[in-house]
């Protein structure tokens, strides 16, 4: 191969060297490096030649050529570089460049080359946009080709071109056209945008006959209003309930990222998902919408087995409107955090907002931070240090977990099959007293988070880190210690009552647990899947046209009436007076008059059959 190299070039290197030398610098070859070739190439291809300079050539063996091109190439590279003007310039610059950006770009090389500080830098609540792709955590389970498998080429041919980041669009869905929704930026305070969704003229319209749809009670209204208005929002999560009662969860899951779908294309063009800073008011009707369709998506994905993507979207929620939290996530992004093994996050949640949140009052909080503790702990490639500062608190706070909230560990128990000791059985902390001494409130708090977490306490390891500590507690509460009379004050002083985000959360969660907690102020109203409990400050941009209203104290015979005639009344309103009263009586007499003369229509359109005459007689017998 160098001999040939070295007949190729020197004809090249007399007749054109500048172009020469461009080529071999885009191959990556170095100007000196060549022109030593060229020159050894010319000295083998001249017989006439300098003898001297045929003698030095020869010297060198053709293998030692070989072995040392290579590495001259590279070595003269990083040092020098030619530009089109012939200038020298020195490339570690460049180089430093390159090697920052390719840090930049490699998330594995991030946080090693900075030891973290990259990722705890961010703000709590940073959105990563692939993180929100549930199909890159199923790549990184399974492979790309085990998820894709022969979807590559379709995706080619895909009608919809607008990327979107909440969910990507099927080719089954209808085509998407705009459907009267628009966000609009309110005002910016201290750096934070609160914005709001608003619905045109023509979608209010389509809300109003998707409530009378509402209370028909037949959900095919609502298939049919779906079909005239594909992407109407609150019609998709409606249905989508209707499907997952029907165990169609395939067409729930298609309805809500359609919904997600709709609503992403009316985002603002200021509006971030990744920023933290965008705000949304749940108490305007429009934006009930988002977070709804938002929770019922990550709670698909947690199923779907997507723990890492449902807690991206739970902060979203989130930092939505973190302040007042509407939809109470922060029952819920804890158990998402233990299952996507993202403990840093929880830990770094509870260090951030322990202070102006009190998220330790919280028995989710209580148990789940001491356990993302422990796992902290059990990782060998931390350091020693790190390691022991995790067990020592993982030790302290699930300690004070189960002072002040004894009524979660014998459900735990229980549902992680576990038989606790005598003394643990007998106890009466932990016993049946516990959790009978406890008021409403706290007990839904309690039953959701037990419902719910319980597969996470089943480990063996899990367990025998619990149990010693179990004991410490019963030494302390035998010993009288003022913890425990302080956790047992505070418990019945701060939970008289849950707040209504938190009824709302365990409805859109339903967790048999929890809901069979609810009180009865709750259960007894109709609670509707595109708006559970709606707040009781909500801001109402536009009405419901009012409807007539009928007595109750109606005749058999109005009752009649209205069923061929709706708009009939027979009783009139005698509530009006003037202009009103004789309105009202002129229409009741013009509907009177309507109906009597479609029922002299129908009676004149009557015609009765006789029966038909046969000529045997035992038939004729049959008609007496």
């Amino acid at each position: 191969i160098p001999a040939e190299e070295s007949e190729d070039e020197p004809a090249a290197g007399e007749e054109r060297p500048d172009t020469r030398l461009g080529q071999q610098d885009t191959a990556g070859g170095d100007h000196e490096g060549s022109k030593d070739r060229s020159k050894e190439g010319a000295v083998a291809e001249e017989t006439d030649g300098d003898g001297q300079r045929e003698g030095q050539e020869a010297e060198q063996p053709d293998q030692t050529l070989a072995m040392n091109n290579k590495p001259r190439k590279k070595k003269k590279k990083r040092k020098t570089k030619k530009n089109s003007a012939g200038e020298t310039v020195e490339d570690n610059d460049l180089e430093d460049i390159d090697s920052l950006l390719e840090r930049i770009e490699d998330p594995r090389l991030a946080p090693q080359s900075q030891g973290g500080i990259t990722a705890d830098s961010r703000p709590l609540l940073y959105v990563e946009h692939r993180n929100l792709n549930p199909e890159n955590e199923l790549k990184r389970y399974f492979g790309a080709r085990a998820v894709l498998g022969d979807q590559r080429p379709r995706q080619r041919q895909r009608q919809y071109v607008r990327s979107m980041w909440l969910t990507a669009p099927k080719n089954t869905w209808p085509r998407y056209s705009k459907t009267g929704i628009t966000m609009q930026l309110l005002d910016t305070r201290r750096g934070v945008q609160h914005f709001t969704f608003e619905h045109h003229r023509e979608y209010q319209q389509v809300q109003f006959k998707f409530l009378d749809a509402v209370e028909s009670m037949d959900p095919n209204n609502i298939v049919l209003l779906l079909q005239m208005n594909p992407y109407h929002v609150d019609s998709l999560l409606q249905l989508s309930d209707v499907c997952r009662m029907q165990e169609d969860q395939e067409m729930a899951r298609d309805l809500i990222e359609r919904a997600l779908y709709s609503l992403e294309c009316a985002f603002h063009p200021v509006f971030s998902l990744t920023s933290g800073t965008c705000r949304l008011d749940y108490r305007r009707p429009e934006n009930r919408a988002f977070f709804l369709a938002l929770f019922k998506h990550l709670m698909f994905l947690e199923k779907r087995g997507c723990p890492r993507t449902a807690l991206e979207f739970c902060k979203l929620i989130l930092s939505l409107d973190p302040e007042n939290d509407p939809l109470c996530v922060l029952l819920l992004i804890d158990f998402l955090s233990l299952r996507a093994r993202e403990y840093t996050f929880l830990t770094r949640l509870f260090q951030e907002w322990e202070s102006h949140r009190n998220l330790s009052q919280l028995p989710n909080f209580a148990f789940s931070v001491p356990l993302a503790y422990f796992f902290l702990s059990q990782q060998e490639e931390r350091p020693e240090l790190e390691r022991s500062q995790a067990r020592e608190r993982a030790a302290r706070l699930i300690q004070l977990a189960l002072i002040m909230f004894p009524s979660v560990l014998m459900p735990l128990l229980d549902h992680c099959s576990v038989q606790p000791d005598a003394r643990v059985a007998s106890h009466p902390f932990f016993g049946l007293n516990a959790q009978i001494s406890q008021s409403p409130a706290l007990n839904q708090l309690t039953s959701l988070y037990v419902g719910r977490t319980h597969a996470l306490w089943k480990d063996p390891a899990v367990m025998a880190w619990l149990e010693p500590h179990v004991h410490e507690v019963l030494r302390t509460v035998d010993a009288q210690d003022a913890l425990v009379q302080e956790a047992e004050h505070k418990r019945k002083i701060r939970y008289q009552s849950a707040p209504r985000n938190i009824y709302r959360h365990i409805i859109l969660s339903e967790m048999k647990e929890a809901t069979a907690a609810l009180p009865l102020e709750v259960t007894s109203q109709p609670v509707m899947g595109f708006d559970p409990l709606p707040p009781l400050d909500s801001i109402v941009s536009y009405n419901r046209p009012e409807r007539t209203s009928h007595p109750s104290n109606e005749s058999s015979l109005s009752l009649f009436f209205r069923s061929l005639l709706p708009n009939f009344n027979l009783q009139g309103d005698i509530r009006h007076d003037g202009d009103d009263e004789a309105r009202a009586a002129q229409d009741l007499n013009q509907g009177v008059n309507r109906l009597m003369a479609a029922m002299r229509d129908m009676l004149a359109n009557i015609q009765f059959q006789e029966p038909p005459h046969d000529d045997n007689p035992e038939g004729d017998g049959d008609w007496d």
